[in-house]
């Protein structure tokens, strides 16, 4: 399992860390269905292919691998659930699976399926015109088209319902719309957008006439429309963020969308994304948990392996404790989404649960694996970063416990 290289006159082993060890001890995975099988076996054979050969390197760098967009739309990994016409059916289950293992080999390229699946297709799926879909779905879905998801706001991250982008309505044929069907010009700042500069359409969500967040599909070319990548990042660096500025750019009527009426079906996109995050976040603790298992089967100290002490055994015991758990939960609350009746603080409870649950368990594992726990070869430090990220995204955990607080005790805290 592990080969030798040669530093300064000693010999130092080179773990074998890629192995999935599939960690179900209580048989959450058993019997699943094969459909389900094929999409997370699909995933998998990406991982060992086409991501972990390159992976560090790119993130080291900071780098996008924007290729790799394409390539998860040519195995059928980006659609997340989304039913799109020509495409075999995924349910919620499989796209979980899938979100897992691909979170699994890296955090950043499971957020490109957030980003694209999750989000932009998703918004589209279920808010927009059906000439809306036939544009946009099976681009999105392929990889040929890259979408991105603009809500968050340098001064609104969890205040999103605040948000300050707004959208004028043009008069139609007026002197200084530019355009014969009026449409809308819109206005604003938008943060930590994923895709935001590197693709070919943004979801912009802005205030309309009537006071209300709307959503409105804006080409990356259109003239007002700039972005600049966000730099330093320490965390999911892999994938390029980006701050927007929307400077009077016009879109015609055709570009809201459709169903978009209110910062409710906002929510609606966001409430399905976040099992999306629990799923990611048991990618991310699997991953970590298989390091820690195979590190301390090699790992030689004080004559004997790791795994041989008392201490460890009892932190991989841990570790495995806490996956369990959120398996558990997490495929029980898919069953409920796919059965049409997952709760809002349902799904904020799948999230707070499984992110905080994976930051311990990379927590431990980087601890186990000691000074060699910061070495991206050893996959942990990639890992233990990007949860971070996760832990934040689609709601950070105050928010997510304030709405399952509202949920327990009836009584809102969110201020105004």
């Amino acid at each position: 399992m592990s080969t030798t290289r040669t530093l300064l006159g000693t010999e130092e082993p080179e773990y074998e860390l890629t192995e999935a060890l599939d960690p179900d001890v209580a048989g959450v995975f058993a019997d699943l269905p094969e459909a389900d099988l094929a999409f997370r076996d699909r995933a998998r054979q990406f991982v060992n292919t086409e991501i972990l050969p390159v992976i560090d390197d790119y993130w080291n760098r900071a780098e996008y691998p924007v290729h790799l967009v394409k390539r998860l739309g040519d195995f059928d990994l980006l659609r997340d659930g989304i039913d799109v016409e020509g495409f075999a059916h995924q349910s919620a289950l499989a796209a979980g699976l899938v979100m897992a293992e691909i979170s699994r080999g890296d955090g950043s390229i499971g957020t490109i399926i957030a980003v694209q699946g999750a989000l932009a297709l998703r918004s589209i799926a279920l808010l927009g015109s059906a000439e809306q879909k036939a544009e946009w779905l099976v681009p999105l879905a392929t990889g040929e088209k890259l979408g991105a998801f603009g809500l968050t706001e340098p001064t609104h991250g969890s205040d999103s319902v605040s948000l300050e982008t707004v959208a004028r309505s043009v008069n139609s044929g007026s002197a200084d719309s530019g355009s014969v069907d009026g449409g809308y010009e819109i206005t604003g700042h938008k943060k930590w957008i994923g895709n935001g500069s590197v693709g070919d359409v943004t979801v912009v969500w802005a205030r309309g006439d009537d006071g209300k967040v709307h959503g409105y599909l804006v080409p990356q070319d259109a003239p007002g429309y700039s972005a600049e990548v966000i730099t330093n990042k320490v965390s999911l660096r892999a994938i390029w963020q980006a701050r927007i500025t929307l400077d009077a750019v016009r879109v015609p009527e055709s570009a809201r969308l459709a169903e978009a009426n209110s910062f409710a079906d906002t929510s609606r996109v966001l409430q399905a994304t976040r099992l999306g995050v629990a799923w990611a976040a048991l990618g991310h603790a699997t991953a970590c948990y298989e390091t820690a298992v195979h590190y301390s089967r090699q790992r030689i100290q004080f004559g004997r392996p790791l795994a041989a002490s008392q201490i460890v055994q009892e932190r991989l015991a841990r570790m495995l404790s806490e996956l369990t758990s959120m398996q558990t939960l997490i495929v029980q609350l898919t069953r409920r989404d796919e059965a049409g009746a997952l709760s809002g603080p349902a799904a904020a409870l799948g999230k707070y649960t499984a992110t905080r649950a994976a930051r311990s368990i990379a927590a431990n594992a980087r601890d186990l694996l000691g000074g060699n726990g910061i070495l991206l070869d050893n996959r942990v430090a990639r890992h233990f970063t990007d949860i971070e990220s996760l832990h934040t995204y689609e709601g950070t955990e105050t928010v997510q416990a304030l709405l399952i607080g509202r949920d327990i005790t009836g009584i809102s805290a969110f201020t105004s």
